[in-house]
């Protein structure tokens, strides 16, 4: 349990040092996790450095403005409302990303998902054609365009939030006309159409499980990106019976999925009869989380 940290005595300033352990102290007993990280960052947002930098800073007395700037986002934060809604910002991969409530934030363990793909396809160079489903903040779309990992790339989404997030984001990273986004559902989009790679990090949580969540996840962010039906899979088994008919021969489905659900959602996509190669990989925790799929030639 946090220790409580008193307030500067009348007339000192607060300085960095006193105002993270201060923050610390209050975030603590509200339930954040990593309440001095998490006064770091936020802090480190505030006086636009990075987080590292305030160690070189710490006996520097906060200005006015700053603390006025900094109260708001730390009492946000103990409201349990996500650390990138309330700084507006999420990393991914090799991007920095606008993030607020009208998409999922992007998670760690979906940048390995691109990883794990360009390892068990091999590819050497960019592919042709890319498809990005529930595209949210479209941090993989952007991604597989930054990265040079595709030629042409397009991110759909169902909801038109998510994809004018998706859009603002790619302006923001210079990519804007590098992805073609569309709104709608799943593949209706882009019906008739063929990609060589079809990426997803759909919504797996099972519905019963969702009240289970933390607060910042159940209260903040889109019900629509993580509610997956009763066993979590609805959304999931609808994308593993419709990627092969977009995919070209050849051609990779690459999912994100729950940890437990590599399993079945492996042996659907094998009696589908579809794909002559499927394979559960781990992220970096070392948690089936990416099932990878080659359509058979």
């Amino acid at each position: 349990m946090s220790e409580a940290v008193a307030a500067p005595p009348a007339g000192s300033p607060w300085t960095v040092l006193h105002m993270v352990k201060w923050s610390s102290a209050y975030l603590g007993p509200k339930g954040v996790d990593s309440p001095r990280l998490t006064a770091e960052l936020l802090l480190a947002h505030v006086l636009g450095v990075k987080r590292l930098e305030l160690y070189l800073q710490f006996d520097r007395p906060l200005t006015p403005s700053e603390l006025a700037a900094y109260k708001p986002l730390l009492q946000r934060r103990a409201a349990r409302e996500p650390l990138q809604y309330v700084t507006g910002t999420a990393s991914f991969r090799e991007l920095e990303l606008r993030c607020d409530p009208r998409a999922l934030i992007p998670r760690p363990e979906t940048e390995g998902l691109l990883d794990a793909l360009a390892t068990e396809a091999g590819t050497n160079g960019a592919v042709g054609r890319a498809l990005d489903v529930g595209t949210g903040t479209g941090a993989l779309a952007l991604s597989l365009a930054h990265e040079r990992m595709a030629e042409d790339v397009v991110g759909v989404d169902l909801s038109r939030d998510a994809l004018a997030l998706a859009e603002e984001n790619g302006r923001s990273a210079g990519l804007a006309g590098r992805v073609d986004w569309r709104q709608g559902d799943l593949f209706e989009p882009v019906l008739g159409e063929t990609f060589d790679w079809i990426v997803s990090n759909p919504p797996y949580v099972a519905e019963p499980d969702l009240s289970a969540t933390e607060p910042e996840v159940r209260e903040w962010e889109p019900r629509l990106a993580l509610d997956g039906g009763a066993d979590g899979l609805d959304v999931v088994r609808r994308l593993a019976d419709g990627a092969g008919a977009m995919l070209a021969p050849g051609g990779w489905l690459a999912l994100e999925v729950g940890w437990d659900q590599t399993g079945p959602v492996c042996q659907r996509l094998i009696d589908g009869g579809e794909y002559g190669h499927v394979v559960a990989r781990e992220d970096l925790a070392g948690r089936p989380r990416y099932v990878l799929a080659r359509k058979t030639e």
